[in-house]
């Protein structure tokens, strides 16, 4: 069994580094290290089952690195390096390094979920629409002076110039089509640098797929304090459509760019994602839980088309 570190040299603020991290990995026990950059492949067949594969980066390293352990059946040890560090907040990882790697050390593990869109793996959440543009646009520089707020600082410079997009969601025998803002799949309880979605766990074999309409700026703006500063639930009469299954499927008018765990997949207007439950054995002593409340099937304003459970003479082709 080895010992791997892969390192992103470019996450976060480079304060992270691989010397920060070596030093206290080596100060919990752990003296000889594979080290590789992220940017190598040579290494990615190298690893063995039940080798522990560390990764200093953000939710796009880990998400590279993530494959390679589901692929080669080892173990993920995250040490959060990143911007968002979204998957990072679903372990309950401890604040101390020195405690981490000691966690990293001793080994604990837990099974967690694991998505594929369109053949590409994620592990937080799927974007298309307006939650798409902080991955495209906020630079490195204001990733490294601002953190995650730079994520809100895009969307709310991008708000009022954004255009809907038109789309028909299915989710097993539930379908909404409508035009929305933004839509996103989420596997795990975070995205965006710290928002949650109050239902999702990562290890439930449910994917949560949530759909906001395009109304003014100001209704999303509201639906956005609800239920992100003020972490409510969305009620029936918001602007929010929101589905719990293990597989959806959308189809777009026209394509749309597509980004997951904050790295692009290119333009897509046919959209399959799936999760499979506990596929990913990754280092921890527990898994942060989203509150139980139980969403209900699909929500949307009482001035919107409700939705169909099958197509109807009122559905528009696209």
């Amino acid at each position: 069994m080895k010992f791997w570190l892969i390192v992103n040299k470019a996450a976060g603020d480079g304060s992270h580094s691989e010397s920060y991290w070596r030093g206290y990995l080596q100060a919990a026990g752990i003296p000889e290290l594979h080290v590789r950059g992220l940017n190598e492949t040579e290494w990615e067949q190298d690893v063995a089952p039940g080798d522990r594969v560390l990764v200093a980066g953000g939710d796009g390293s880990v998400n590279r690195v993530a494959s390679v352990c589901v692929e080669r059946e080892a173990t993920l040890g995250v040490l959060p390096s990143g911007t968002a560090n979204d998957f990072a907040r679903n372990l309950g990882l401890p604040d101390d390094p020195l405690e981490l790697c000691r966690l990293m050390r001793s080994g604990q593990s837990v099974a967690v979920d694991v998505a594929w869109l369109n053949g590409s793996i994620f592990l937080n959440v799927a974007h298309i629409g307006l939650g798409t543009l902080p991955a495209r646009e906020a630079s490195q520089e204001q990733k490294q002076r601002l953190g995650r707020f730079s994520y809100l600082l895009t969307l709310l410079r991008r708000l009022r110039m954004q255009r809907g997009i038109h789309g028909r969601i299915e989710c097993d025998d539930q379908i909404v089509e409508g035009p929305w803002l933004t839509i996103a799949i989420a596997s795990g309880s975070y995205f965006g640098g710290g928002h949650e979605i109050a239902e999702a766990r990562i290890d439930d074999g449910m994917l949560n797929v949530v759909a906001v309409r395009h109304h003014s700026w100001l209704r999303v703006l509201l639906a956005f304090i609800s239920t992100r500063l003020l972490r409510r639930t969305p009620r029936p009469n918001d602007t929010v459509a929101h589905f719990q299954s293990p597989q959806c499927h959308i189809q777009l008018r026209h394509a749309h760019t597509v980004t997951a765990d904050g790295e692009n997949l290119g333009r897509m207007a046919n959209i399959s994602a799936f999760t499979r439950r506990g596929v990913l054995n990754v280092i921890g002593s527990r898994l942060v839980l989203g509150r139980p409340e139980a969403p209900q099937a699909v929500q949307y304003s009482p001035n919107d088309t409700p939705p169909l459970e099958r197509p109807g003479p009122g559905v528009q082709p696209f």
